[in-house]
């Protein structure tokens, strides 16, 4: 292929899961998927290899392009079929992440596969939102192993309604698998229409080489860093059980254009929920890798081929089955992208910004109340790191997510809640040569009774700066006016007044 029709296969399979997300999103019921995008589409080869995904969220599609071929290779697939998964491990995330994966075959022969991963704000946990301080696995929602949403085509209704049973609104919950499934039938369609219009040895010759592409553009990035191995520690706050200053620890190798990220030293995993499957942990170092490469860089497997990790089984960032994960998804990620960062920083500071915010500040609320019951879920932007080129921004989401905030108007209409403040939280980012963003403050009124979890990172360590720079500000959880632990569960009534501050970015270079 010449490079613009190799750039415009790239585009058309691009186009494919932003079709999908468009899908998703106009067919959802709940506000997490429509309002917030919380919700990844990609599109894989009859391997599972990644070959395309739209710029939805890091931490879903780097632990899709990490956990895909294992999951591809369990099932016996044949034409409508979907398969759907929350195990985190077993190909998943978190419980709340649930996927979709729909086979495309062409002339009888499988030549793709087209996936969906939305996060449901109540899957069944007992605590509303689906975001409890868990201790187990099994506390945090409803498991789902790999099975047959679809087989050929035919829905199994009895074990979906048995599924949406267990949530507090079944008809929200049925709705957005639905949207799901529609999603993914959307993108087969187009697949399949890419397959009929260039020939299936064509369309699999163009994968091959879309790969290749992406595996040089990837390794002339790593080969422009100096060889050597760079080490950085970080540390969570806690795991909300009691185990505070969790060590984090790596050393990146640097190499002929390769880089083998070792996870050595970091802690062993914990009885709280800050876990995370080796999945997760890979959709961090994925990330902080692409965003040294060229924007043009397809996003691939070919583009993850030279980069390798390692974590110790049994540590936090390794965990073993049954462990509980629901923070490790958010907030421990959040940390891994501080901890590559943190050593690449070392081998090439212009090019590496300081800290952001380094948490999610996940909330969930709801009531199970007769007649009237809800959940809402939510994650809170905060200060972005500044950089050799310009201050960070404030009040965004960094790194690992990609969403949007519940705008007022829905959140107002939806819930029992009012917003008192919402707005940016002056003198929060760090000092240098350039600050970092400034975090947010968002105070909710309850207009009804609730249980609320706070699920949140940097309340101790501010998120450190690069250079000279100083730290953001570390966040703040207070509940009319009384400090909250970074992790908490708490009881509501009206008119309390829940205030989240959001941490700042750090600084860069000396003022």
């Amino acid at each position: 292929m010449n490079p613009i029709e190799l750039s415009l296969f790239a585009s058309r399979l691009d186009a494919v899961c932003d079709e999908m997300g468009a899908v998703l999103r106009n067919a959802a019921f709940s506000t997490n998927i429509r309002d917030r995008l919380d919700y990844s589409c990609a599109v894989f080869d009859a391997a599972g290899g990644l070959c395309a995904q739209a710029a939805h969220i890091p931490v879903h599609l780097g632990s899709m392009a990490f956990a895909m071929t294992d999951l591809v290779a369990r099932e016996d697939w044949v034409p409508g079929d979907m398969v759907i998964v929350n195990d985190p491990f077993l190909g998943g995330t978190h419980l709340p992440d649930v996927t979709l994966i729909a086979p495309v075959f062409s002339g009888g022969e499988r030549v793709a596969f087209v996936v969906n991963r939305a996060h449901h704000a109540d899957i069944g946990a007992a605590s509303p939102g689906s975001m409890p301080v868990s201790r187990t696995l099994d506390e945090e929602g409803q498991v789902i192993a790999p099975r047959h949403l679809i087989r050929a085509g035919i829905l199994d209704e009895g074990w979906l309604a048995r599924l949406v049973a267990a949530t507090r609104r079944p008809g929200d919950a049925r709705g957005d698998f639905l949207a799901q499934v529609s999603a993914n039938r959307a993108g087969a369609q187009r697949v399949a229409e890419l397959v009929g219009r260039f020939g299936t040895a064509a369309f699999l010759a163009d994968l091959a080489e879309l790969n290749d592409y992406g595996e040089r553009l990837a390794r002339r990035a790593i080969g422009m860093l100096p060889a050597g191995v760079y080490r950085f520690t970080d540390w969570m706050d806690d795991d909300g059980q009691g185990t505070r200053d969790v060590r984090l620890q790596v050393a990146v190798r640097l190499a002929d254009g390769e880089a083998a990220v070792d996870f050595s030293g970091s802690a062993a995993q914990v009885v709280g929920n800050i876990n995370c499957p080796l999945a997760v942990t890979a959709a961090a170092v994925f990330y902080a890798f692409r965003c040294l490469m060229p924007a043009q860089t397809p996003a691939c497997a070919g583009a993850l081929r030279p980069i390798r990790l390692s974590a110790p089984s049994g540590c936090l960032l390794n965990a073993r089955s049954s462990a509980a994960v629901a923070a490790g998804n958010v907030e421990t990620s959040s940390r891994v992208v501080d901890l590559v960062l943190g050593a690449l920083a070392q081998a090439a500071p212009e090019r590496i910004p300081a800290a952001s915010q380094g948490t999610m500040n996940n909330l969930a609320m709801g009531n199970a109340a007769p007649g009237a019951p809800w959940d809402y879920y939510e994650t809170l932007g905060g200060g972005m790191g500044a950089g050799s080129t310009g201050g960070g921004w404030s009040g965004v989401q960094t790194h690992m997510t990609n969403t949007l905030n519940t705008p007022i108007e829905v959140l107002e209409t939806r819930f029992p809640l009012r917003v008192r403040r919402y707005g940016l939280r002056s003198g929060s980012g760090g000092a240098g040569r350039r600050r970092g963003g400034e975090g947010l403050v968002r105070e909710l009124e309850l207009l009804a009774p609730a249980h609320a979890t706070l699920l949140t990172e940097r309340r101790h360590r501010g998120p450190w700066g690069v250079g000279g720079g100083g730290p953001g500000q570390p966040g703040r959880n207070l509940l009319n006016g009384e400090s909250l632990p970074a992790k908490v569960a708490v009881e509501l009534v009206p008119g309390d007044r829940l205030r989240i501050e959001t941490p700042g970015g750090g600084g860069w270079g000396e003022a």
